[in-house]
């Protein structure tokens, strides 16, 4: 007999389908519901009234957790170290939220003695993996419940049925075509018209950054203080975590910086479009990057940059609690050492440049890079080290005029030595025995 599942934690949004999911749950499994509003600065207007709206659909309890501080300082800013970017473009904004969803939920779930956890993602999406990965990773022992892999609600139609017969309040309809997703870091945007790859996203579709074609002409320059890899002032006023991402989303969002229009593979194994505008993220990756092309060797360089993209796709797939983001992070730790100082920035309509760079650590000298009277650099070295690392061109090329060496012939063997031999041999053997 299945163990009778007594108290249920919901992943909460206080939209229609976990609107619906808390009766459902409650029908379904003869459960109380506790609700769970993670804030990841989505904006107030989502969560404005979410307590009424959980207490409406049946919820014994909602819980709203704030953990906008700890988002940056704990996910966001070490994927910027990492340099993490999933499908070349991916900024990764929805992927590095999700564990630390998750993980609130399970600790609301052990602060209200309840038995299993739920979520509302559909069986399409990645959000269900990454949710449930962490789930699996936080909390084993508890149940987990995905009501749309259940229930038969298959559209809005559907579920606005299911609510009234329940006498759940029906949310207002959606003003969009578009599912979007937000937090401090980017705005996404899915379904709708961009189902069509063809199809160019409308003006009125972004949120959070203006259109390059009308934004300022004269662009806006900006320079990001960093301390060993992190992202600490702007334009040398230090600021915490939070108002440094925000302001710098302002500072990007009004020069129409950080869209991208992207094909993505998702875990389950199909492929799907995304619009995302990530206007801080893609200053403070662009900053970042060319502060450790200051600092860091070639081959530290090569190295990060390999494991960057299994980091990349490691919070993609939801794999973030877990030993090899660790050993990935003890890594990265070591690069970021050294990666001190800032780097200025030019904002204009949709494109970043560089500025300035400054840092105590520069690899790059201006008395060994200059093409004027040096001292430090002796022209003539570059003569024997051209040869030898040439050597293989020299000698494997088809302009190559060395000849292939014969192998020598065998010298002949004196059949009488060959007897004697034979006969120690056999010798030998009598002595042995």
């Amino acid at each position: 007999m299945e163990k009778r599942i007594e108290r249920v934690a919901l992943a909460y949004s206080g939209g229609l389908d976990t609107s619906v999911a808390v009766p459902w749950l409650i029908e379904h499994y003869g459960c109380e519901v506790v609700c769970v509003a993670v804030d990841v600065g989505q904006g107030a207007s989502e969560l404005a009234g979410i307590e009424a709206k959980a207490a409406a659909a049946g919820a014994v309890a909602c819980h709203v957790v704030d953990v906008r501080e700890e988002l940056v300082t704990d996910f966001i800013w070490p994927v910027l170290r990492a340099g993490a970017v999933y499908s070349r473009k991916y900024l990764l904004g929805t992927s590095m939220a999700r564990p630390l969803i998750a993980r609130e939920i399970v600790n609301v779930a052990r602060l209200e003695g309840c038995d299993a956890l739920a979520h509302g993602c559909t069986g399409k999406g990645n959000d269900q993996v990454r949710f449930e990965l962490a789930f699996g990773w936080l909390a084993p022992d508890l149940e987990v419940i995905a009501p749309w892999r259940e229930w038969a609600i298959r559209g809005r139609k559907d579920a606005e049925a299911y609510a009234i017969a329940k006498g759940v309040p029906v949310p207002p309809k959606k003003t969009s075509l578009y599912s979007r997703d937000r937090n401090l870091w980017h705005c996404s945007h899915e379904g709708g018209p961009l189902e069509d790859a063809a199809n160019a996203p409308e003006a009125d579709l972004f949120r959070i950054t203006s259109d390059p074609a009308v934004a300022p002409a004269e662009g806006e320059t900006v320079e990001i203080g960093f301390r060993a890899g992190t992202p600490i002032s702007i334009d040398g006023l230090e600021m915490s975590p939070v108002a440094l991402l925000e302001t710098l989303n302002r500072i990007g969002g009004r020069n129409g910086i950080g869209r991208i229009d992207l094909i993505e593979d998702r875990v389950v194994g199909l492929k799907s479009r995304g619009i995302y505008e990530t206007p801080g993220g893609t200053l403070l990756f662009a900053a970042h990057s060319e502060l450790e092309q200051l600092v860091l060797d070639r081959g530290t360089l090569e190295l990060k940059d390999d494991l960057a993209r299994k980091y990349a796709s490691l919070v993609y797939e939801g794999r973030w609690w877990g030993t090899e983001r660790e050993a990935l992070d003890a890594f990265i730790e070591v690069t970021q050492r050294k990666v001190t100082g800032s780097v200025g920035l030019r904002a204009c309509r949709g494109s970043v440049s560089i500025v300035s760079r400054r840092s105590g650590h520069a690899l790059y000298r201006e008395e060994l890079s200059t093409f004027e009277a040096s001292d430090l650099y002796d022209h003539s070295d570059a003569t024997g080290f051209i040869r030898l690392y040439g050597l293989p061109y020299r000698v494997a090329g088809p302009g190559s005029t060395a000849e292939p060496q014969a192998a020598a012939a065998p010298a002949a063997i004196d059949p009488s030595t060959v007897e004697a031999r034979a006969d120690g041999v056999r010798a030998s053997n009598l002595v042995l025995r």
